[in-house]
């Protein structure tokens, strides 16, 4: 069964270790092959967003796991294929 990490309203610089910790939080001894990170409530999509899903897929990978978006507007996945982050979603 695949780990699920909620990320909802405008994400900040601030938040990006937060939610970093979180999933590692989520994926400590989970046995979760894969992440899905809903992003439905994520409110204006922009660049510190896909940062933190960056990083959030790097923080996954470590753990062994793949993550999934779930939820993502056009406008996320438009800046995601544009900086080449198109896998995630």
């Amino acid at each position: 069964m695949p780990a699920v990490l909620v990320v909802v309203g405008r994400v900040t610089p601030a938040d990006v270790p937060r939610l970093c910790g979180e999933l590692d939080d989520l994926l400590c001894g989970a046995a979760a092959t894969e992440v899905i990170c809903d992003v439905a409530r994520l409110a204006e999509p922009d660049l510190t967003a896909v940062d933190a899903l960056a990083r959030l897929r790097l923080t996954a990978r470590r753990a062994g796991c793949r993550l999934r978006l779930r939820g993502a507007r056009q406008e996320l996945l438009a800046l995601l294929r544009l900086v080449g982050l198109n896998d995630i979603a």
